[in-house]
């Protein structure tokens, strides 16, 4: 009997201990910034900059390679509830990590993603390689998503 509550005990303990690494919220004060970079390209989808707000995505018209520079225009509705969703595969464990730099983004014309992620008024970024060999594992179904999204806003 005391085996079958310790085993019971254990069970109620582990489930109730989430795994899900995923998600960010995002309302009137934060915000989700995503895009993707390459150097060695030509035209305009060579930088794409987009801002997801809670009602709203916005995409950056001055397409700078840095970053740092964007001034975002409101886009369709029906873009935004395609990618409105984005943010639950946002892996919270980036949130705590002290790179900001994963992998070598766009070092070998590989391209790079511009992730930035803004809370109550406190932005964090980082430029993540888009080579998969060169980031954390734990990285890899976000880019894929984020990959995903930049692919249907450009259809």
């Amino acid at each position: 009997m005391k085996k079958l509550f310790f085993v019971l005990s254990t069970i109620g303990i582990l489930s109730a201990c989430s795994s899900d690494d995923s998600g960010i919220n995002i309302n009137e004060e934060n915000y989700l910034i995503f895009g993707h970079f390459y150097g060695e390209c030509g035209g305009e989808g060579c930088v794409e900059t987009f801002k997801l707000t809670n009602d709203s995505l916005f995409e950056d018209t001055v397409d700078d390679y840095s970053g740092q520079n964007t001034d975002f225009v409101e886009l369709d509705n029906d873009l935004f509830e395609q990618v409105k969703n984005l943010t639950d595969f946002f892996p919270n464990r980036l949130l705590n990590q002290s790179e900001t730099v994963f992998g070598c983004p766009d070092c070998a014309d590989g391209g790079g993603l511009f992730i930035l992620y803004s809370e109550n008024g406190k932005e964090k970024s980082w430029r993540i390689d888009q080579v998969k060999d060169n980031v954390p594992e734990f990285l890899h179904g976000f880019m894929d998503k984020v990959n995903e999204k930049i692919g249907l806003i450009n259809q």
